[in-house]
């Protein structure tokens, strides 16, 4: 009997950890097209965990501390998220938290080339890893960091790309470069 309850304890074990989805980013700002995306897997796993990671290629904008504030406010509504930091290799990352998936979004056809190469890198790493791709919602299929940081960087509104407490956080962020700016 006792052989035979530890069989489905590993079952339950196995099962529970195939359910964990790494959805891994700079996030430099999250944006709407982020939401969307971590909402949506939600919604095909127990837990999804969004995990701000060190481009050593960026240099970002937001520490990695604010990064993982502005995550967590805007996923405050989702019980099954949990936001977390590291640096170093995705597979070995996911590995450590008994994620068997993990998540990419796709705006546009151009970002697949790019997302399979590193879906396909993965796996030589980790066979057991599989790599979902979600495709932004079309209102969203535009919209990158990087356009969001640069609309804020002039003065733009973009409260309509990203959360409101992102907004606030990108105009004051600027108004303080500004300032420095000045001061030189």
């Amino acid at each position: 009997m006792s052989e035979e309850l530890d069989i489905v304890d590993g079952l339950i074990q196995n099962r529970q950890a195939s359910l964990i989805a790494l959805y891994p980013g700079s996030f430099d700002p999250l944006t709407y097209g982020h939401l969307d995306i971590i909402e949506r897997a939600t919604h095909l796993f127990e837990k999804v965990v969004v995990s701000v990671v060190r481009n050593p290629r960026k240099t970002p904008l937001f520490t990695t501390e604010e990064r993982m504030e502005h995550i967590r406010k805007a996923v405050a509504h989702l019980n099954n998220v949990e936001v977390h930091f590291f640096d170093g290799l995705t597979y070995q990352y996911a590995h450590t938290l008994g994620a068997k998936f993990l998540i990419r979004g796709l705006r546009a056809v151009s970002d697949f080339e790019l997302e399979l190469q590193m879906a396909q890198t993965n796996r030589t790493l980790d066979q057991e890893l599989e790599t979902i791709f979600l495709a932004t919602a079309t209102e969203y299929s535009f919209l990158s960091s990087s356009v969001v940081r640069e609309i804020a960087q002039f003065g733009g509104p973009v409260d309509h790309l990203v959360p409101a407490h992102i907004a606030q956080d990108l105009a004051h962020q600027f108004s303080l470069k500004a300032v420095a700016e000045e001061e030189q």
